[in-house]
């Protein structure tokens, strides 16, 4: 018969060699998943491990960092270093060994900010040279770029056949639709024919009046609908396959800075440059569903979790980032991953 003694000493040592093993120090350093949260004053990339929400690891991003994304090696991210529109340089950080690489540079463009992956290339709004660059990640070299010819070319989208580029223009109130199309030479009569070579793909551009500093927009996951939001508290949704304005909102959001939908295309979520409030609204009917307090002096930059339970805010004034419940639309928490957040992102690897 095996005493009572002896199980609880077996237990005890099953308990011991189990908290061991999941222990910080015998873990691997770097998370499966992990919120990157680009810290503006701290001019750095903290990387939060994704189930405990703690900071792992600050590392230096250069001067005045705004946007994040992952490249697409799932190892490396690209921050836009902004300036106002002056400076001309992608910091990159090495994610598994949590150290800056060399920048990339953009030199003649400038000003960097928005920041989209897409078929392996980086599309970056270049500001201060009214333009969108595209760039390779492995050799950090620009190979096109569009202009807009607008003021303050800030975030940028593209569709997932590559094929229909969207970019706000907060200085010139428009929206800048870039669709794909075949270029063909000018057949001049009498003249020879141009070689068929010199047909080529090219792009539309289309300008959309929308309402003033709109720079924070968001793309339905059927990529349809585009929301753009307005300082006057409005928000313009324009059809992307009409490409024409189809409606204006008025949820009083006076000064909205980021949008985005939730992954089931159910509700948006819209941040304010100065409000208190996270503002939750249903894609369908365009109600307001709920203002959840999240912060006192404005939030910028969302990301939500792919499995779309949470969303990440950041209060940049405030020097936090809210975590969200999206089932129960409530602040259950928030990570102090530094000075002024900002631009957020997800690392899945």
């Amino acid at each position: 018969m095996i005493s009572k003694s002896y199980v609880l000493a077996a237990a005890l040592t099953l308990f011991a060699a189990s908290t061991h093993a999941q222990s910080p120090s015998t873990q691997s350093p770097s998370p499966r998943e992990a919120l990157l949260v680009v810290t503006k004053q701290s001019h750095a990339l903290a990387i939060v491990d994704a189930l405990s929400l703690r900071v792992l690891a600050h590392v230096p991003i250069g001067e005045d960092p705004h946007e994040v994304v992952v490249g697409p090696d799932h190892r490396t991210a690209f921050i836009s270093n902004y300036g106002e529109g002056t400076l001309h340089t992608l910091a990159r950080v090495d994610l598994v060994n949590q150290k800056p690489l060399p920048p990339v540079d953009l030199s003649p463009l400038v000003g960097a900010h928005g920041i989209f992956l897409h078929d392996g290339s980086l599309w970056v709004t270049t500001e201060g040279s009214k333009s969108l660059a595209v760039i390779n990640p492995a050799t950090s070299r620009v190979t096109s770029v569009l202009g807009t010819g607008q003021d303050k070319t800030h975030l940028v989208w593209v569709s997932p056949d590559g094929k229909k580029i969207v970019a706000s223009n907060a200085g010139s109130r428009t929206m800048s639709i870039f669709d794909q199309v075949e270029i063909k030479p000018t057949v001049v009569p009498g003249a020879p024919a141009p070689p068929a070579s010199y047909t080529h793909a090219g792009w539309h551009h289309t300008l959309i009046p929308v309402g003033e500093a709109a720079e924070g927009f968001a793309v339905s996951p059927d990529a349809r609908e585009l929301w753009v939001g307005n300082a006057d508290g409005t928000i313009s949704l324009i059809n992307l396959v009409t490409e024409k304005v189809q409606d204006i909102l008025h949820p009083g959001i006076v000064g909205a800075n980021r949008l985005k939908f939730t992954p089931d295309g159910r509700l948006v979520i819209v941040t304010t440059h100065t409000g208190k409030d996270l503002v939750i609204i249903d894609s369908r009917n365009h109600a307001v569903v709920k203002r959840i307090p999240i912060e006192q002096r404005g939030a910028s930059g969302i990301q939500i979790e792919p499995n779309g339970k949470r969303a990440f805010i950041a209060c940049p004034r405030d020097h936090y980032v809210a975590v969200v419940d999206l089932t129960k639309l409530e602040m259950i928490g928030r990570i102090d991953a530094g000075r002024e957040p900002d631009g957020l992102a997800w690392w899945t690897y």
